[in-house]
């Protein structure tokens, strides 16, 4: 059995105000059982200003996390906001892992970190938790692989970092009150938890019926569709301006097939390299199957319902449920940023404990065919974990 307890603050600028709110909403003297951990969210002012390290330093228990543009727990939502999510449990173990530095050989790294943690232990963890900056050289589809590999097929749910700042500048990685751009924390949770998962991308309505096959790639670099270059299917469609700038398609996610009978994964196009070759958000496998989608308001509400309402459905037992969505969701919602975090919270704040955060990359398994489950890293996507 796990406990969970949960707080927020939207005090930036008080770091003993910001920390006695946390501690006095979560009442961690009087609660906490044998093995505890916190999972954070929260806007990057809250490390400029100190009360991510204070409130971590004054917790007895190991915190992990990333920076988000918004977020939500039952009781609060918003932008300039921290919450925290506390899981304490005589039954279940948390083991809270921090990579070296992933500006080269990441997939080495993550693996090397994970299986150093996992070694102790004969048996494997039920759950990994990822938490990881956004690093545009980097893919995410990596990190994922790695982990599935290494852990010998254990499933794999987190996010990357995502900030408001027009550059992301400052999408960092939270490990016990230190802030990185160019580190991974893991959470391995060990016991006997049955994680449910599911997933929200764009309504098939919404998925133009042109497709083409990928004939070129290297990792997220996209070089050719039906053996031409990717710049003419942008010209095919009227997307040579938008292609050209960066981030301007963020509402019109690629869609993959991997012909492996699972779901299409939602990838994001960022913008073009000097040689007009489409860097992707994510892998863009040659083989794979791609066809755009074309996002909008009323389909991000619509799939995020639909979703966390059957979801709710069958959560006997469960302790918490963790949220990501795609900071590209955010910005497709424009004038009301906030819906999607107000229906969560209206769907699921009486139901269970909850936080969600917005994401830069979401790490969620996905059925395939047979019933089993494959790790996925996808984009414009809300994922969700029960358990």
């Amino acid at each position: 059995m796990i406990r969970t307890l949960i707080a927020y603050t939207e005090e930036i600028d008080d770091v003993n105000l910001a920390v006695n709110e946390v501690k006095s909403r979560l009442g961690v003297d009087e609660s906490l059982l044998k093995n505890t951990v916190g999972i954070i969210a929260c806007h990057y002012e809250f490390v400029f200003s100190g009360v991510v390290k204070a409130l971590t330093e004054a917790l007895p228990f190991d915190v992990v996390g990333t920076i988000t543009a918004a977020g939500a727990v039952p009781t609060g939502s918003g932008g300039l906001l921290l919450t925290l999510v506390v899981l304490t449990s005589d039954e279940a173990e948390f083991v809270s892992v921090l990579t070296p530095s992933l500006e080269s050989e990441a997939g080495k790294i993550i693996e090397q970190s994970y299986l150093d943690a996992a070694a102790a232990r004969d048996s494997k963890p039920a759950l990994v938790l990822a938490f990881a900056p956004f690093m545009i050289q980097n893919s995410g589809d990596e990190y994922v692989n790695v982990l599935t590999k290494a852990s010998g097929g254990v499933p794999v749910f987190g996010t990357l970092a995502v900030d408001d700042t027009l550059d992301f500048a400052n999408c960092f990685m939270l490990h016990n009150g230190e802030h990185s751009r160019d580190q991974m924390a893991m959470l391995l949770i060990y016991g006997d938890i049955q994680p449910k998962f599911f997933i929200a991308t764009i309504s098939d309505s919404k998925i133009l019926n042109k497709e083409a096959l990928i004939t070129s790639s290297e990792g997220h670099i996209l070089k050719s569709l039906n053996d031409r270059a990717v710049v003419e299917f942008f010209n095919d469609l009227g997307l040579t301006q938008a292609s050209e700038t960066q981030y301007a398609m963020t509402s019109l996610p690629f869609m993959l097939d991997y012909h492996d009978g699972s779901p299409q994964v939602s990838k994001v196009f960022i913008g073009l390299t000097p040689e007009k070759y489409a860097i992707c958000a994510g892998a863009m496998p040659e083989g794979a199957t791609l066809r755009l989608g074309v996002f909008d308001k009323e389909d991000v509400l619509f799939t995020t319902g639909n979703s966390l309402k059957t979801a709710l459905e069958n959560t006997e037992n469960a302790s918490v449920m963790l949220i990501y969505s795609c900071i590209s969701r955010n910005m497709t919602l424009g004038a009301e940023s906030m819906a999607e975090l107000a229906l969560i919270t209206e769907l699921a704040g009486a139901k269970l404990p909850f936080m969600t955060a917005y994401s830069g990359g979401e790490i969620c398994p996905t059925q395939i065919t047979d019933g089993t489950a494959v790790n996925r890293f996808h984009n414009n996507a809300l994922i969700g974990c029960i358990f």
